[in-house]
């Protein structure tokens, strides 16, 4: 979700770009095709007004206290040589936590992550805790002046997203999930009509953790702990050289939502209800 350049590091202002960027487009309404049998599709959601990929942010509000931890794997086209000079764009220890925790949870990956983490990868998609989604091959941006993000172009949306799904078949992902995420969470209405015949549903949130760039993961837990309701989607990171803290943050915010009667669900399961 995040882009990894090193100009974007105020956190405060992450949060309101993320919320400003995706204003233009209404989301479709929350009308999910009926809940999936243990053989059949996951659930998605019916096209958006003139057919457009559908958006989901949230779950109901009245079926009870439910949440979804999302996290990104980012990692961009490019940063190949980052990676091999030592940089950490995965972080086992949070995919450990939330196995110690017994918390279900959705990945965003990209192709390129799992390019360079294909054994990571293949653990996560394989184990029936986590569910893998989409989060575009290159993590380029779908939209203009996203975070300083490399453009994809128009012609090249589906592609983009298509070669992602291939990159984590051939890392050993069995079923990734027909879910999308938008590199920086930007999109509009052209971005949503490319997509449309990938037959995906965009899948942004309504909590956003902080943790991006982040050194304080108090303060990341306390505005997660603040913005949690029924439903609620929350997007965080699985990059240890970009979100530090997530680790600390799943470790805080689990034991507190649960105590407060919290049911932690993969997105496949808001939308299924």
């Amino acid at each position: 979700m995040i882009t990894l350049v090193r100009r974007v590091t105020a956190v405060c202002l992450l949060g309101t770009a993320l919320t400003a960027c995706a204003a233009t487009v209404q989301p479709a309404p929350r009308t999910a095709r009926p809940a999936p049998s243990a053989t059949s599709a996951p659930p998605t959601l019916a096209p958006g007004p003139g057919g457009l990929t559908p958006v989901f942010r949230n779950g109901s509000r009245v079926h009870g206290r439910t949440a979804a931890l999302t996290f990104d794997a980012d990692m961009t086209a490019d940063q190949g040589a980052r990676a091999a000079a030592g940089e950490h764009f995965d972080n086992p220890g949070l995919i450990s936590a939330l196995r110690a925790l017994k918390v279900p949870a959705t990945v965003f990956m990209t192709g390129r992550w799992a390019e360079e983490y294909p054994d990571q990868a293949r653990s996560i998609g394989r184990d029936p805790l986590f569910e893998v989604a989409n989060h575009s091959y290159s993590h380029y941006a779908f939209t203009d002046d996203c975070y300083g993000l490399p453009r994809v172009s128009a012609d090249r949306m589906r592609a983009d997203v298509e070669r992602a799904y291939s990159a984590f078949r051939k890392a050993g992902v069995p079923d990734a999930r027909p879910y999308f995420r938008f590199p920086g969470g930007c999109y509009d209405r052209q971005a949503l009509r490319e997509l449309t015949p990938a037959g995906v549903t965009a899948v942004q949130w309504d909590v956003v953790s902080g943790d991006a760039f982040a050194t304080d993961a108090e303060a990341v837990a306390r505005q997660v702990l603040e913005g949690v309701r029924p439903g609620s989607v929350v997007v965080m990171h699985c990059t240890r050289s970009a979100a530090p803290t997530t680790e600390r943050v799943v470790r805080t915010v689990v034991p507190r939502l649960r105590a407060r009667g919290f049911r932690f669900v993969k997105v496949s399961e808001l939308i299924g209800s």
